[in-house]
């Protein structure tokens, strides 16, 4: 079975795949809770720990060749 973005299992077939989530939509099925409910909640509290232990100047140089990249062609 194919893996949805979080790890749930979903249909591998189009066709089944749209038809579960219909019934999901519906309140025909449950859909099962994720094991990991706080992945984004850790993600957030992560990022900040890591600003505040960079130096502005390091900080600074991350954002340009961020910048960079972002923009070269």
């Amino acid at each position: 079975m194919a893996k949805g973005p979080k790890g749930e299992k979903r249909h591998a077939d189009t066709v089944q795949n749209a038809m579960l989530i219909g019934r999901i939509a519906t309140g025909e099925v449950e859909d099962p809770p994720s094991k990991v409910p706080n992945r984004a909640k850790g993600g957030k509290i992560g990022g900040k720990a890591r600003s505040e232990a960079l130096s502005p100047e390091r900080r600074a140089a991350i954002a340009k060749k961020a910048a960079h990249k972002r923009w070269e062609s």
